[in-house]
């Protein structure tokens, strides 16, 4: 089961993924429209932080028995390149 603090950094990274792709001039014209399109709705880093303290804070949202999706902290992971050590 993913946890929130997972959840929020796989969030946040992947919207740093799809800036990347956006901006690599090396790609397909589509492929970074795409991914800007994509950005579009995609939620920054600030609003996963208020997404996840308003959860944390919050005894009266309904969240049921899935619990929180989002955290306000969550470790920063720096994924290699492929190929590399």
């Amino acid at each position: 089961m993913t946890m929130p603090d997972e959840r929020s950094r796989a969030v946040v990274q992947t919207r740093d993924f799809l800036v990347k792709l956006s901006r690599d001039s090396s790609l397909p014209e589509q492929v970074r429209d795409d991914a800007k399109f994509l950005l579009r709705h995609f939620p920054s880093r600030d609003d996963v932080i208020l997404a996840g303290r308003i959860e944390e804070q919050s005894e009266t949202l309904p969240l049921g028995t899935m619990g929180p999706v989002f955290s306000s902290t969550f470790k920063e992971f720096v994924p290699t390149s492929a190929g590399q050590k």
